[in-house]
């Protein structure tokens, strides 16, 4: 079993920056890890993922903006994010799953959730 657990959520201003950080603890053997986000009344969706080789993909909508990295030794995760929006408001989750991360970042595929961070970002 594995347990997530993201922290580094808060408030910003439109333009800031803020690095989140996942723990992973319990068994751990997951190939693929990833932040998914969502805003009040919307689906949930894909920021980012890596592989355990370091292999990343990244959503359209955060390219060249948030960086996804993670330290296998520490079972930690991160995503920095730059130039944030007022858009990006949102609950951030890390997830996980035993196998290669999938083509699509979907969160069906994902099996191991944390309880999400808040960021909240202002114009």
């Amino acid at each position: 079993q594995v347990q997530l657990m993201e922290s580094g959520g808060g408030s910003v201003q439109s333009g800031g920056s803020l690095t989140l950080s996942c723990t992973a603890s319990g068994y751990y053997s997951a190939s693929c890890m990833g932040w998914f986000r969502q805003a009040p009344g919307k689906e949930r969706e894909g920021v980012a993922s890596i592989e355990v080789t370091g292999s990343i993909k990244y959503a359209e909508y955060v390219k060249g903006r948030f960086t996804i990295s993670r330290d296998n030794a520490k079972n930690q995760l991160y995503l920095q994010m730059n130039s944030l929006k007022p858009e990006d408001t949102a609950k951030y989750y890390c997830a996980a799953r035993a196998n290669r991360c999938p083509s699509t970042i979907w969160s069906l595929f994902f099996a191991y959730w944390g309880q999400g961070t808040q960021v909240t970002v202002s114009s």
